[in-house]
């Protein structure tokens, strides 16, 4: 419990000429004397549904035994190491809804919209594409993000790069391009520029115009509130203040890196991509991420998705030597998939699966440093990584990876495997289970049979 002598709302914001700015949870908005589950302080449940394509380098992944998580993990986990008492390894489930109809091969790279739904998408190209039921972030939303001034947020960190309506086997482009519908029929577009994504989440209520003389007078959100925030500090006490402090300068941290990025984006007349997207995929991701972890901060957005990748993507990721201090670049990513069943290419597909999830691992790890309430993000919070093939090399959608994270307010036990025997337990069974853990219960989920209950 906090004490506080005085308290401002919950949803206090900031408002200055055509910018708002949402304020993190503060003691100050706890009344005195009151059990932190009865006030607007009460830790409010967040969803991350994060989406790779192609599967995992098979043996590289799963635990060799069902239980807790052995004190050494499987290569491509070790990234999870200091999340690894709230991830949830899940082997041996079933990705019925990615395999391709029968009598036709292919098809399966369309359909990345059915990560969230465990539904085969209509075989359509046309203006009647169907993924059968909105995503399941779109379901937790409408739980617990309609008081949020974005009810979800959708991010991708590769962009579509084509106006075509057909990607291939008759299947619409709408299908590889959005894992989040709010309809069955209305995919969400993911946002690439994390310029955009900084307007939406801090630069609410500002038209095009203002926005334009902002950035022209380059003056940043922040300087536009100084005074208001100044005004509002004078009556906090010292903790309250230096959560503002920390706050203004995450905010301030990464404008200046959009910033940066413009100013390369710009720089070279022959790049395509929009401005204010970086040139490196890690710096790209991370940034998106770091914009999720303020935006879950002050309470803005409690749902949010990422598209990692988009079928048959030929992309090779630079990799980090924080990760790799060898360094070198990896393996094209579809091409990597393809791995011959051969023990060095499968070795060498690995290390970009360890690279992907090292991304997840990214927030998970921010997540679990920010207070929030009596705990952190991560605590109140569920991460879904997952594909939708196991072994790519021959499109099987059967062991597929899928990994938990987090603790959603105590609702999830972390540290554990969870096996299921091979094409026993549909990828639907998990769906469901999760919105359970949002007090959304559903009689099925897409395939589903039953419930998870180890979950």
């Amino acid at each position: 419990m906090f004490i506080t002598k005085k308290q401002l709302p919950r949803r206090t914001f900031l408002q200055g000429t055509g910018v708002t700015l949402a304020l993190p949870l503060l003691e100050s908005m706890v009344p005195a004397a009151t059990a932190l589950a009865q006030t607007p302080a009460n830790p409010k449940p967040r969803f991350v549904g994060v989406f790779y394509p192609h599967g995992m380098a098979p043996g590289y992944w799963e635990p060799e035994k069902e239980g807790a998580l052995p004190e050494k993990l499987p290569f491509i986990t070790e990234t999870l190491e200091k999340v690894k008492d709230q991830t949830v390894v899940v082997t041996g489930l079933w990705c019925q809804s990615a395999e391709p109809p029968e009598g036709t091969t292919g098809s399966d790279h369309w359909v990345a919209a059915a990560f969230l739904t465990a539904i085969k998408p209509r075989k359509t190209a046309g203006s009647d594409a169907s993924v059968g039921s909105p995503t399941i972030d779109q379901v937790i939303a409408q739980k617990i993000g309609q008081d949020n001034l974005l009810p979800s947020l959708q991010l991708a960190v590769e962009d579509p790069n084509s106006s075509s309506s057909n990607c291939g086997e008759g299947y619409s482009c709408s299908y590889t391009n959005s894992i989040s519908w709010n309809t069955p029929t209305t995919p969400l577009p993911m946002e690439l520029n994390p310029q955009v994504v900084f307007e939406r989440l801090f630069g609410s209520g500002a038209t095009p115009e203002v926005r334009a003389a902002r950035m022209k007078q380059s003056r940043s959100i922040l300087d536009s509130l100084m005074d208001e925030l100044q005004s509002l500090k004078k009556n906090l006490g010292s903790s309250d203040q230096r959560t503002i402090n920390q706050y203004t300068e995450e905010v301030r941290e990464i404008e200046r890196r959009i910033q940066l990025a413009a100013k390369a984006s710009t720089a070279v007349p022959s790049l395509e991509e929009p401005s204010g997207i970086p040139d490196s995929f890690d710096d790209h991701i991370k940034l998106h991420w770091d914009l999720t972890a303020l935006a879950f901060k002050a309470d803005i957005t409690r749902v949010v998705t990422l598209l990692g990748a988009r079928d048959l993507t030929g992309k090779s990721y630079p990799f980090p030597k924080e990760l790799y201090p060898e360094g070198g670049v990896s393996v094209s990513f579809h091409g990597g998939s393809h791995h011959q069943d051969d023990p060095q290419q499968i070795r060498t597909y690995a290390k970009l699966n360890k690279y992907h999830l090292y991304t997840t691992a990214y927030l998970a790890n921010k997540l679990k440093a920010t207070p929030d309430g009596d705990g952190t993000l991560l605590d109140h919070c569920l991460i879904l990584h997952g594909t939708n093939m196991g072994n790519s090399n021959q499109h099987q959608h059967y062991d597929v990876p899928h990994f938990v994270i987090g603790g959603v307010n105590g609702k999830l036990k972390g540290g554990r495997h969870i096996h299921f025997d091979r094409k026993t337990v549909a990828t639907g069974n998990l769906l469901l289970s999760i919105l359970d853990l949002y007090g959304i219960h559903q009689e099925s989920q897409g395939d589903s049979t039953g419930r998870l209950t180890q979950l």
